[in-house]
């Protein structure tokens, strides 16, 4: 198997640690590596070949984070262009370099998994069901509790028994509340958490029959002859998620149900709930007093300015060189706002 890291994106929602220059998956969020380091530690788990894709802007971040991988080993978005861009940028490079029918599996750099035997396995199971079939076969997690913040993969019929893979009936988007108790109680529904498993022709084939205009990007990127001509094509691509530029529009989709934990650290409520904590609930890092605080999330990235709260519950207090942010840790999904306001003032 090949895997493919897309370590691109933002993560403006863990402004003031995260910025367009360095984003969160660079970040030591949950231990002494970051998630990036991380997600490159599952990868070599399950792949002889590990490939990077990474924006302009903070390539050398990423290439000074992983210093065992050579340039070969990064792919450089000449712009964002959104997970599908991503997707072609890695089939595009490993079509050039590998055997077009090995499973690659295209992965995320800023998720927090800490059953890395259990990723290996659900990766081995939907390799081997994508290239039995043919077919572009997806990673979904069972729900741990009814979300409305991640999209759902609707389970159909099994492939397996035992249950190891399924046809895809359907996807829905973030739910509302009652509706996502619905889907966990029937058991049918996963999380999306955008990991899937093709290889070079097998992708290639779903791109031509469901989504004809990436198929031809792809084709256009694959015709490049030089460097200032890839990159002209590339940049020349639709910003899209690729979910809405193929995996909706497949109706030849298999999912397996995920044999590991899983979370998408997307605010810094998530963030509390993926580190150890003390007594009160609370995760202290940095040169920090508290008095009176519980249920919270404290961090100091400045260790010449103390920094000390008092008498609080439920918040998020951030001190970094990019600014300072104290918000109620339930209201942390609005610190987006924030930043983007910030970046339109530098603009």
């Amino acid at each position: 198997m090949i895997a493919v890291i897309n370590a691109g994106g933002s993560g403006t929602r863990l402004w003031p640690l995260s910025t367009p220059e360095y984003p969160k998956h660079l970040l030591k969020l949950t231990g002494s590596d970051s998630l990036l380091q991380d997600a490159y530690r599952r990868a070599k788990k399950i792949a002889k070949h590990v490939y990077i894709v990474t924006e302009g802007s903070h390539a050398h971040h990423v290439k000074e984070q992983l210093p065992e991988l050579t340039d070969e080993n990064f792919i450089i978005e000449a712009g964002r262009r959104g997970t599908a861009g991503c997707l072609i940028a890695g089939l595009q490079y490993v079509k050039t370099r590998h055997d077009n029918d090995e499973p690659i599996a295209f992965l995320h750099a800023d998720h927090v998994i800490h059953d890395v035997e259990g990723f290996a396995y659900s990766f081995k199971v939907a390799g081997e069901v994508s290239k039995e079939r043919d077919q572009v076969t997806l990673i979904g997690i069972e729900p741990a509790y009814a979300s409305t913040a991640f999209g759902y993969i609707q389970k159909g019929e099994s492939l397996h028994k035992d249950g190891l893979a399924y046809e895809v009936a359907g996807f829905k988007e973030k739910p509302d509340f009652k509706t996502a108790q619905s889907y966990i109680r029937s058991g049918r529904y996963l999380w999306n958490c955008g990991y899937f498993v093709g290889s070079v022709n097998t992708f290639a084939r779903a791109l031509k029959k469901f989504s004809p205009e990436w198929y031809g990007y792809y084709e256009k990127l694959l015709a490049a002859n030089t460097e200032e001509q890839y990159k002209k094509t590339y940049l020349s691509f639709k910003n899209d998620a690729i979910d809405y530029a193929l995996l909706e529009l497949d109706d030849e989709l298999q999912v397996v149900p995920a044999n590991f934990d899983w979370m998408d650290v997307g605010s810094f409520n998530d963030v509390h709930g993926a580190v150890e904590t003390d007594e009160k609930g609370n995760y202290v890092h940095g040169k920090v007093e508290t008095d009176m605080v519980e249920n919270s999330y404290i961090r100091n990235d400045e260790p010449n300015k103390p920094v000390g709260v008092i008498g609080l519950d439920n918040v998020v207090v951030i001190n970094s060189p990019n600014g300072i942010l104290v918000a109620r840790k339930d209201l942390a999904q609005n610190v987006k706002e924030i930043a983007k306001k910030f970046q339109d003032e530098k603009k």
